[in-house]
């Protein structure tokens, strides 16, 4: 029996859940939304009206009718850029000691801090 190997990332992923971004590639281009989730071990991210695929679901206790459903599927962290909150323009995400001497990400367009 096969042993299925699984991906690993050795970067730092520098979007987090609730992060403004954009999608810079892809089916999906062009489109600003928020991270609803970040899945590490498959280096992808929902976003927010971003990848939407439709899923056949079968009738449930929750869904009685079933039917064809739409939702976001992930997109690969690498397709993704954070949306800077200064200027709304996208940026890279940088890290730097602030004044309180905790490590805080900032936008390297602007400096301005990422909440």
């Amino acid at each position: 029996m096969a042993i299925k190997k699984t991906k690993t990332t050795t970067h730092k992923i520098k979007i987090k859940k609730g992060d403004l971004v954009k999608v810079i590639a892809g089916n999906s281009k062009g489109v600003q939304g928020k991270v609803l989730t970040v899945l590490v071990d498959k280096n992808r991210a929902i976003v927010e009206g971003a990848n939407i695929v439709k899923k056949h679901t079968k009738p449930s206790a929750a869904n009685p009718n079933g039917g064809i459903i739409e939702k976001e599927a992930g997109i690969n962290i690498s397709n993704l850029a954070v949306i800077d909150p200064k200027t709304g323009e996208t940026t890279r995400v940088g890290r730097k000691l602030n004044a309180d001497g905790k490590l805080v990400r900032y936008a390297k367009k602007s400096g301005e801090e990422i909440k």
